[in-house]
């Protein structure tokens, strides 16, 4: 299916041109995240608006709108309108006119992609740059807001598991920060809110991360932002099964399985092994002893992959378990046991090389924490694991877990300016809206990002919004490896 372009709006915005005072021609709006809903977390990573500007904005307004016949497509949107408002609820004449113009008059302004950026601080602002066209501005709200609140939003959360993967590889690695960059995978694409979802959000976990089974993030990033896998790693994964295949054993010949997997289907490189479809501590206390030789002599890891239960106690262990059991002292420590290894330069304790974990379930950032720092207060290093992050993290949120939105602050009528603005009363004070211009600039002694609205034209030319879009034209295009640097030197 492919939509008419103006027709991803919402639709009250249909009336929206005839709707505002005689003779405006201009409308200045921002993209803003107003607050956190999440307390420790007051910066949120900018991405996903390249992404926007070349699907969207030229490539689905070009090949759906501009190069059809205007009859065509005036006619498809009559059609859609009459019947959604009743016929003649509005005229079309401003559709017919961007058609005949050929392009979008629009000037989109944005900080650089990969960017973290405070509460209340906007990302972009946009303008129309004709006075007829003046309508197009927050028109276009409902589908940017849509499109790029959840990149961001994901990316914002993949930067908080690097963050702290990264402070305990320092605290119980050493200088090594080679393995982070695997150890949170995403496992969300078939929880994801469809398959655009998906893409944008295993997009932007690639920002922080390598490890992945949502391959079409790949895909988006080598189309929208210059990546190229044959250049550069931007995500991978290794062998792996599921419980399909461990139950197509059969209970009874599980061990059979896990032998026949490490010696006949792989028995070289890394091969993740599904390990709870039946008795996860069998396999750490029966199987894994058995095997033992045959995964030290193997060129390569097996990798054992719990995926019920609380995954802290798994992991770490459960206090509360009789003591000197499995289940008391933590899948990890068992595997030291089993397999040893050797200590990091910080004095902690890592796996044999031959074997390691991997836990993909219902895991968050609290439950990471908890499980980084139980296992730093045992004794052993952040590498021994690897965690999938899934839809549970990347889909448990909204719009406002940032408070993501566009809203119009400056406005001209017949050319004259007027800075224009929100503040409900029955507010909390995350509605109340910057008033005119915007500008944003980099503070001297801080180095935060800082709002300075009420600006002249000279002071919004200035600063961190750069143009990026321009009369249907991409003036900037940046590329993966740039927004993860640039995303990087901010730790």
């Amino acid at each position: 299916m492919s939509t008419l372009p103006l027709l991803l709006k919402d639709g009250y915005k249909v009336g929206h041109r005839f709707q505002y005072p005689d003779k405006t021609t201009l409308v200045y709006s921002n993209l803003t995240p107003r607050k956190s809903r999440i307390p420790e977390t007051q910066e949120v990573v900018f991405f996903g608006l390249q992404y926007f500007l070349k699907e969207y904005l030229i490539r689905q307004f070009n090949e759906h709108f501009f190069r059809r016949p205007k009859d065509e497509v005036i006619t498809q949107y009559r059609r859609r309108i009459d019947s959604y408002l009743g016929p003649g609820s509005i005229s079309y004449q401003h559709i017919a006119d961007l058609h005949d113009l050929g392009y979008l008059p629009l000037e989109i302004k944005a900080l650089p992609e990969g960017q973290l950026t405070p509460m209340r601080v906007p990302v972009l602002t946009i303008r129309n740059t004709l006075p007829a066209f003046f309508w197009l501005t927050n028109m276009l709200e409902t589908l940017m807001s849509a499109i790029l609140w959840k990149p961001c939003t994901s990316a914002t959360t993949a930067f908080q598991y690097l963050r702290t993967f990264r402070q305990y590889a320092t605290k119980t690695v050493g200088h090594d920060m080679s393995f982070v960059p695997w150890q949170g995978h995403d496992f969300s694409f078939r929880g994801m809110s469809g398959i655009e979802d998906a893409m944008m959000s295993g997009a932007a976990h690639l920002l922080s991360f390598t490890g992945t089974d949502t391959i079409p993030a790949i895909d988006l990033l080598e189309t929208y932002y210059n990546a190229d896998c044959e250049q550069e790693l931007i995500g991978g994964s290794v062998a792996a099964t599921e419980h399909s295949v461990m139950c197509m054993g059969t209970q009874t010949d599980e061990i059979s399985t896990f032998n026949r997997l490490i010696t006949e289907v792989y028995p070289t490189g890394i091969v993740s092994i599904v390990s709870d479809t039946w008795d996860f501590w069998q396999v750490i206390t029966s199987f894994l002893p058995e095997l033992k030789q045959t995964i030290l002599a193997r060129n390569g890891k097996v990798v054992i992959r719990p995926d019920s239960g609380d995954p802290v106690k798994i992991i770490v262990g459960d206090p509360d378990a009789p003591s000197g059991t499995p289940q008391h002292k933590g899948a990890i420590a068992c595997l030291w046991e089993i397999f040893g290894g050797s200590l990091t330069e910080t004095g902690y304790k890592l796996l044999d090389p031959h074997i390691g974990l991997i836990y993909g379930d219902s895991i968050t950032t609290e439950r990471q924490l908890r499980i980084l720092e139980g296992l730093a207060q045992k004794g052993f290093a952040s590498y021994n694991v690897v965690l999938g992050i899934g839809s549970y993290t990347y889909e448990y949120v909204t719009r406002d877990t940032y408070g993501f939105a566009m809203k119009a602050t400056y406005g001209e009528v017949d050319h004259i300016g007027r800075d224009i603005f929100k503040d409900p009363k029955t507010d909390d004070g995350t509605k109340r809206s910057a008033r005119g211009l915007l500008a944003v600039h980099r503070d001297p002694v801080s180095d935060q990002l800082v709002l300075k609205d009420r600006c002249t034209w000279a002071e919004e030319a200035q600063g961190e919004l750069k143009p990026v879009f321009r009369d249907g034209q991409l003036l900037i295009d940046q590329t993966l490896n740039e927004i993860r640097t640039r995303l990087l030197q901010q730790l």
